[in-house]
């Protein structure tokens, strides 16, 4: 049994960090609102400009720029075309991380806004339309807002706050490194030390004001593949005197289809298994010698991920086999799953539910998508959450998805992102502070 004099002791330092902690809810609520209208402003930048993974260059020096008029001394060129400042409080203290993703998408945007983007890049070889489909824009405004509200504040912090602005998200080009892996392999979270990281992602489906999180596995992780196949080509009319990659592919496909649904215990965690593309063939009279289909799969269990990776190659070299045919898997892009750390999420949802509202707070389901940012959580405690970008009143569950050329966030979604992430900083230095 402890001693009173303990427990009183112990309550009284909780309370004091809390009590703490909720002093700067109403400066950082003021400092947001003031600055709203001029980090609106920096994402319909962002917005109108976006460029494709490690070709971020104009954004990486807009987002620099940004950075020395508040005061900080960036570093740039991290991992290709990342951004990277510190910001070194008043008070001694630990370190802790905040990121956002910088990069674009190959794709034409149809939203009819004054800052829509026209802008094109090259990908896969092919001049291409380049669209902020997926709200990188948005996030990298709001890193730069909690810059600004964090530095008019930093003689009263205790510890630093790292801003990691991340480039290639959405994957390196083919043969090139990139995204949170390379910035984290170039030692993004040493000198000084990370602690701990957050990061959050705008959702066009949710209403703005809200935020959603969940301990443990968030999202998935992610292996695309390619599987190139390779036949005997011949006249269409006489396939007898060839052998087809076509059937083979068609076959492969069929069965791959069926490593969810039979092979895994869907009751635990949820999976998917794609193929997104597949190229063979020019003419209908023609069966062609040489086929591929590229894929991905999503897993939140480690288990399952192994054992969807040993029945896709036993399913493609044995469907091979018993169509005569070559076949090769080349995996592409590995993400591990982000995993929100239980111990960190519980000591930091009372910070979010305090400065948003606990209403405005909401456990969510684990999704399937993927996200890099699962590189910074297997070094350090990490956690990633969702803020709604929905305009309030409108039916969220009727907007486009990402990635799609409809897809639209409003800017009302910006100051929950501003709010949310300067309080989780702050508080976090706060706790932890020795």
């Amino acid at each position: 049994m402890f001693p009173v004099s303990r427990i009183l002791v112990t309550f009284y330092f909780i309370n004091t960090i809390m009590l703490s902690a909720q002093s700067f809810d109403k400066k950082i609520k003021t400092l947001s609102s003031d600055i709203e209208s001029n980090i609106i402003e920096l994402r319909h930048w962002f917005h109108q400009n976006p460029e494709l993974s490690n070709r971020e260059f104009k954004t990486a020096e807009r987002i620099a720029k940004e950075l020395i008029k508040i005061g900080l001394k960036p570093k740039t060129g991290v991992a290709k075309t990342g951004v990277v400042a510190v910001l070194k409080g008043g008070k001694p203290g630990p370190v802790v991380a905040l990121r956002a993703d910088i990069d674009g998408l190959p794709v034409k945007e149809r939203v009819n806004l004054p800052w829509k983007s026209e802008m094109t890049g090259i990908y896969n070889g092919e001049n291409v339309p380049v669209m902020h489909a997926c709200g990188h824009d948005a996030h990298t405004a709001i890193l730069i807002g909690v810059a600004k509200v964090l530095h008019a504040i930093k003689d009263e912090i205790p510890g630093s706050i790292k801003f990691i602005f991340q480039p290639a998200e959405e994957g390196a080009p083919a043969g090139e490194e990139g995204g949170a892996e390379l910035m984290v392999k170039e030692g993004v979270l040493k000198n000084p030390n990370v602690s701990a990281i957050f990061g959050l992602h705008i959702w066009s489906q949710l209403n703005a004001g809200h935020v959603y999180v969940r301990p443990k596995g968030i999202m998935a992780a992610v292996n695309e593949f390619r599987i190139d196949i390779k036949g005997v080509q011949t006249h269409g009319s006489t396939p007898w005197t060839g052998v087809d990659p076509i059937v083979a592919a068609s076959q492969m496909i069929n069965n791959i289809q069926t490593i969810v649904s039979r092979s895994l215990p869907l009751t635990e965690a949820a999976a998917v298994v794609t193929i997104g593309s597949i190229h063979g063939g020019v003419r209908s009279n023609i069966i062609p010698e040489n086929l591929y289909m590229l894929g991905t799969i999503r897993t939140l269990d480690e288990n399952m991920k192994e054992t969807v990776l040993k029945r896709l190659e036993e399913i493609v070299y044995n469907t091979a086999k018993s169509n005569n045919i070559k076949a090769k898997i080349t995996y592409q892009v590995s993400y591990p799953i982000t995993y929100n750390d239980p111990e960190l999420y519980e000591n930091m949802l009372p910070s979010l539910k305090r400065i948003n509202g606990d209403e405005n707070v909401h456990f969510m389901n684990a999704i399937t998508g993927a996200e890099d940012f699962s590189f910074f959580q297997k070094e350090v405690p990490g956690m990633y959450f969702f803020i709604g970008g929905a305009k309030k009143g409108t039916d969220a569950s009727k907007a486009a998805p990402h990635h799609t050329p409809d897809f639209y966030v409003d800017d009302s979604a910006l100051i929950t992102g501003i709010k949310s992430m300067s309080t989780l900083a702050l508080d976090y230095l706060i706790k932890n502070r020795k």
